[in-house]
């Protein structure tokens, strides 16, 4: 496979695992060229055409130098200057088995700067929880306003510029990967009907990835509630769409009729809300959880042939079966 084929695959991967309808997905990158189109000519010049065809701008490829077939990848979690180093050298020491290519889960780069803009996806999956769109959107995009002023100061393309210089090859898969664990979860929690908070951590214990960080000290744990408590409707709303959303959203969920959220992970103020709103957390892990959609991605390529190295946090467990 070449860089772009696997670009291809996550893409379209990102888009059969999105929690929302395909069509719906296809209708946001239709008014992005309608978006588009309007444009002058002068602001045409900045405007990132990839945005027309991609609907995750945290999916991306930061450095491409042409390889024609990449059949061995490092894969990482959060991937940087040390981790590109370490591409180099393990190729530098091993020419026959090279790192062709590093894919990290979280962005950076152009894909870091693309974060707020994944986020309008949480709108569309509280509405399918029966939180109101109007409200939704109303709330998240104070939310979207605030990581798009937050990620403004850092210094993105550090590792890029690491990647072309070192010449290792290089692309990130953030929402893509979220939105195949989203699915997943959601899938396995409609299966196995949980009856009480107890039952979801039980569920989610099942997984392979979440049993590896129990023994590491980072298994799902309760963050809000009681294990006893009855779970109620369980959602999977923060799971994918960029990162946390807003702590307002809580209320809405509750009178939505939502009794447990499943989160990758979730700060004090949030737990605040929901313990506030009588909402049980569930937090599956944030490692643990980025790992599952990265393994489920990563088993597509290895089903081509391509040889996984993992690093960086990264949990591996294959699902591929071994002929």
């Amino acid at each position: 496979m070449t860089i772009q084929q696997i670009y291809a695959l996550a893409l379209s991967l990102g888009i059969a695992n999105d929690l929302r309808p395909k069509a719906q997905v296809m209708r946001y990158l239709a008014r992005q060229k309608k978006k588009y189109e309007k444009l002058s000519p002068a602001e045409k010049k900045f405007f990132d055409t990839e945005r027309l065809t991609n609907p995750y701008p945290d999916t991306c490829v930061h450095y491409d130098n042409g390889v024609k077939s990449v059949k061995r990848v490092m894969a990482g979690i959060d991937i940087d200057t040390a981790e590109l180093a370490l591409a180099r050298t393990i190729s530098d020491q091993s020419r026959k088995k090279p790192i062709d290519l590093v894919i990290a889960h979280h962005p950076v780069g152009k894909g870091l700067t693309g974060l707020d803009a994944v986020m309008d996806l949480q709108v569309d999956v509280l509405a399918q929880y029966g939180v109101p769109i109007t409200i939704a959107e109303k709330i998240l995009h104070k939310r979207i306003a605030e990581v798009s002023r937050g990620v403004d100061p850092v210094n993105h393309f550090k590792a890029v510029d690491a990647a072309r210089l070192l010449n290792v090859n290089y692309i990130c898969t953030h929402t893509i990967a979220d939105n195949m664990v989203a699915t997943f979860l959601k899938k396995k929690i409609e299966k196995d009907q949980p009856e009480y908070v107890g039952d979801v951590i039980a569920s989610l214990m099942e997984i392979p990835e979440y049993q590896m960080a129990k023994k590491q000290g980072a298994g799902p744990r309760l963050f809000a509630g009681a294990e006893e408590n009855r779970a109620g409707r369980v959602a999977v709303t923060e799971i994918t769409g960029g990162t946390e959303g807003s702590p307002e959203i809580y209320e809405r969920m509750a009178q939505a009729g939502v009794g447990t959220v499943i989160a990758m992970h979730q700060s004090e103020e949030h737990r605040k809300q929901a313990e506030k709103a009588h909402i049980n957390v569930v937090i599956a892990g944030h490692m643990s959880s980025d790992s599952i959609g990265m393994n489920l991605f990563l088993d597509e390529l290895e089903k081509r042939g391509v040889e996984i190295v993992p690093c960086s946090g990264l949990i591996r467990h294959s699902r591929v079966k071994k002929k």
